[in-house]
């Protein structure tokens, strides 16, 4: 795992977000409420960060985290795939 030049995200970032997305459709097809998926895949994440990194690079993600909910970027990604679903 190496950063790109700009030390802004590892190359492998996109392969993991692809098996997490596989990982979600399979939990969600096995009948797992989504926040139970969303606790235990945060609960792992945390738990993955505080074995490998340090405190304040932890807390650096979670603000950008926090960042990307308050200045609406969430909102817009939910917009966007119910745009995308058609009606229901």
């Amino acid at each position: 795992m190496t950063l790109d030049p700009q030390g802004d995200a590892p190359e492998d970032l996109s392969h993991a977000g692809s098996v997490t997305d596989k990982a979600i459709e399979y939990m969600i097809e096995q009948g797992i409420a989504p926040i139970s998926v969303a606790s235990a895949l945060l609960g792992g994440a945390l738990g993955l960060m505080a074995r490998t990194m340090e405190d304040r690079a932890i807390a650096r993600v979670l603000r950008s985290a926090l960042a990307s909910v308050e200045s609406g970027e969430l909102h817009e990604m939910r917009r966007s795939q119910s745009e995308g679903a058609g009606p229901s």
